[in-house]
């Protein structure tokens, strides 16, 4: 049993540090959603020969114009851009490396409020997750009485579960305001396509070893507290059969003594009326003395009638 709690103990333990590693690094990240931002292809210059349009006047015979024919999705580029909670990236056309913005001042005014709050759902679900782990660690290392590991294990359970809730409503909200963001956001940011990204993918995850640790936390409490209840029925129904066999052995040893000494009673008692009835013919008439010597250890029970009939009664 002990072996066993302690299996269940690690794999809690393993699963919900592994909830806490993939929610801080999605919390962290900038991967949450991606995709492609559609923006019109800049002018070619004597650096930039690739990826332009080439139109306009000419700079070394201002008599002639150039004309650019490439019409529809020609004239654009379509550059790379991923988001997480704090920021926005898409690649630069114009030279190399990316250029960021803060994801909360691209939001619309109106769902602020609501990314705030999914941001501060994020922090606490993480926070939870580290209390529910640091009680895990101590019931698991540190807890030698079983009730103490109990009441441990209950409350790691609980701040797991709560932790799992905050990260769902958090990751929803987030969401929320993505959709929101990509239909009202701004002309130059709003997104081709997109789709989720890795960090979304890993924040989902780490809920699902959340909830996975929490029921693992509180299936182990449950079968530990229904074992010890087991054991205690066993234990009293044991000592009720004890009891029971002890009541049995002790009646019949009773019994058993009142029968001894009601027939000794009456073993005794028959020898002190012979007694008593040769005491009794030694103190009678003449005649009657000298037949008890005549005839020892006999009784004459005609002329003693009386002498019995007062011992019986």
């Amino acid at each position: 049993m002990k072996t066993t709690r302690k299996c269940r103990a690690l794999l809690s333990v393993a699963l919900n540090l592994l909830a806490l590693l993939f929610s801080t690094t999605a919390f962290i990240t900038t991967y949450w959603c991606e995709g492609t931002q559609r923006v019109p292809k800049p002018t070619c210059s004597a650096q930039r020969r690739h990826n332009c349009i080439d139109y306009g006047v000419n700079e070394t015979d201002p008599s002639k114009v150039h004309y650019s024919w490439e019409t529809g999705d020609d004239r654009f580029l379509f550059r790379r851009f991923h988001t997480g909670i704090w920021y926005s990236c898409e690649e630069n056309i114009n030279e190399a490396g990316e250029k960021c913005r803060s994801f909360i001042d691209l939001a619309p005014a109106s769902e602020r409020g609501v990314l705030w709050l999914s941001v501060v759902s994020e922090v606490l679900y993480i926070l939870l997750l580290v209390v529910g782990f640091s009680l895990m660690c101590v019931e698991l290392f540190h807890s030698s009485n079983v009730i103490d590991g109990l009441k441990l294990n209950a409350f790691a359970a609980v701040f797991t579960v709560l932790s799992g809730l905050l990260g769902m409503v958090a990751h929803m909200m987030y969401t929320q305001v993505f959709q929101i963001t990509v239909s009202l956001g701004p002309e130059d940011w709003r997104p081709h396509s997109w789709d989720y990204g890795w960090s979304f993918c890993m924040a989902w995850g780490s809920f699902t070893c959340c909830m996975a640790a929490s029921v693992t936390t509180l299936n182990s409490y449950t079968k530990t507290v229904i074992e010890f209840r087991h054991k205690r029925k066993l234990f009293e129904q044991g000592l009720r059969e004890e009891q029971s066999y002890l009541d049995q052995e002790a009646y019949h040893y009773f019994q058993d003594r009142s029968l001894q000494s009601i027939s000794s009673a009456v073993e005794v008692y028959p020898g002190h009326g012979a007694a008593r009835a040769g005491l009794g013919g030694g103190g009678g008439p003449g005649p009657g003395r000298g037949k008890m010597r005549a005839a020892p250890g006999s009784v004459d029970l005609g002329e003693n009638a009386d002498c019995l009939g007062e011992e019986q009664c």
